[in-house]
């Protein structure tokens, strides 16, 4: 049952007492469509790139600080976010839905207000500020409702938000010459994410809000060599992660052309890049499932083995090889986010319970404010000596990454991790 918070208490009658309540599948389904809505927003500008360039008179390098914009205006929401414990000591589901409203006002933005290159600028920091308040708390929200199974829980949702962040590249290959419907379309799903959440996600029995305001709890988490690691591991997971995201779109336009499959109204390039997308939406569960059953320090080194050798061979692959070309940008699709969730999960089960969301959202600021380097990164190094090495750096995060996951499964603290499974 549900107290006057909309908080679903725990009873031994259910399995709640153990994280069971049966409730717990149906929030994730809603949460999962809600992170998918939402997320729609983050790469809307990328999948337009081409509109925006003769339209609007933008360069690539404009595309680029666009993207590099929302990676900003993440980090800076959930920083604040962390700093003052808004995620712990504010009611999640709330927070989740005004923030997807506003992302999506902010991205629509895009279409009606006047200006150039420096009010996109503007707007896509707002979007990336409000989206810092959905992604760290729809995790929170998760954790408060799983025990076992938490990493398949949240694989699910990250794979949901990587569904999302590829969903405006499936709108652009189908509205090649009305660009301005994929953000109508993105924005009003953001919308929908809000409303999803506020009306039909409860808390769950396992939330435990915050105490008192601690920011203090940021220093902590890193002294804790144990949640240290996890830290590192994401670091390298993120150089990786939002740089190929950011790019692999452009690297399939240069392969493919303008090629179609159907007529002139389904793009190759664009089609292939959001099927990279839903790839890794896959890879996320499988990671959850192989996590939950043999450790997610084995499971993280393992997807980022796989991505970050990918990472170093696909550029220099022949444009010819356009079959080739698109099974290699899978696998690493669906490898390059497969330790996400896992990374996230395994936070939550090494730090307090209390300030779980706090851990979550300084996590993810950390990671996003070093994606803004390699995505500025990918696009200088293609012009100047090619598509081969720009992706290829980016697998000297997934080789660090794997270094700080294995040392964590060396410790005893990894054993908090998947039920014992580390």
């Amino acid at each position: 049952m549900a107290d006057p918070r909309g908080q679903i208490q725990p009873s031994p009658a259910n399995g709640a007492a153990h994280g069971e309540h049966p409730a717990r599948w149906r929030t994730l389904v809603f949460l999962s469509i809600a992170t998918v809505f939402a997320l729609s927003v983050w790469f809307s500008t990328n999948a337009i790139a081409p509109a925006l360039e003769t339209q609007r008179g933008f360069s690539s390098a404009d595309i680029a600080w666009l993207t590099i914009t929302v990676q900003l205006g993440f980090v800076l929401g959930t920083l604040i976010i962390a700093v003052t414990n808004l995620a712990d000591l504010m009611n999640t589901r709330k927070l989740f839905a005004i923030c997807a409203v506003l992302a999506g006002a902010s991205n629509i933005a895009l279409v009606f207000l006047p200006g150039g290159f420096a009010t996109a600028l503007v707007l896509r920091l707002l979007s990336g500020v409000f989206l810092g308040g959905v992604y760290p708390p729809g995790m929170k929200i998760l954790s408060g409702w799983f025990r076992s199974g938490r990493g398949i829980a949240i694989g699910v949702m990250i794979g949901a938000l990587t569904l999302g962040s590829g969903s405006p590249h499936l709108l652009r290959s189908v509205f090649v010459s009305q660009w301005e419907l994929t953000l109508y379309l993105s924005s009003i799903l953001a919308v929908l994410a809000g409303a999803i959440v506020y009306f039909l996600v409860q808390d769950g029995p396992l939330d435990v809000p915050a105490r008192r305001f601690n920011p203090s709890y940021l220093i902590q988490t890193i002294r804790v060599p144990a949640t240290r690691m996890i830290f590192f591991g994401y670091l390298g997971h993120m150089w990786e992660l939002y740089a190929m995201w950011a790019w692999i779109s452009s690297y399939l336009a240069v392969v493919y052309g303008t090629k179609s499959l159907i007529g002139g109204s389904l793009d190759l390039a664009s089609l292939v890049t959001f099927l990279v997308f839903a790839a890794g939406a896959a890879g996320c569960v499988a990671a959850g499932l192989f996590a939950e059953r043999y450790g997610r320090t084995l499971a993280t080194s393992v997807a980022m083995i796989i991505s970050g050798g990918t990472a170093l061979f696909i550029g220099f692959l022949p444009h010819e090889w356009g079959l080739v070309i698109a099974v290699a940008a899978l696998v690493w699709g669906a490898s390059v986010v497969a330790d996400s969730a896992q990374f996230s999960t395994g936070l939550t089960e090494l730090s307090e319970d209390a300030y779980r969301g706090t851990a979550l959202a300084f996590q993810t600021g950390l990671g996003f404010l070093l994606t803004i380097v390699p995505i500025w990164l990918v696009p200088v190094l293609a012009d100047s000596i090619g598509w081969g090495l720009a992706f290829a750096m980016l697998a000297i995060g997934p080789i660090l990454g794997t270094a700080a996951m294995l040392r964590l499964r060396s410790m005893s603290e990894s054993k908090a991790m998947a039920m014992g499974h580390r």
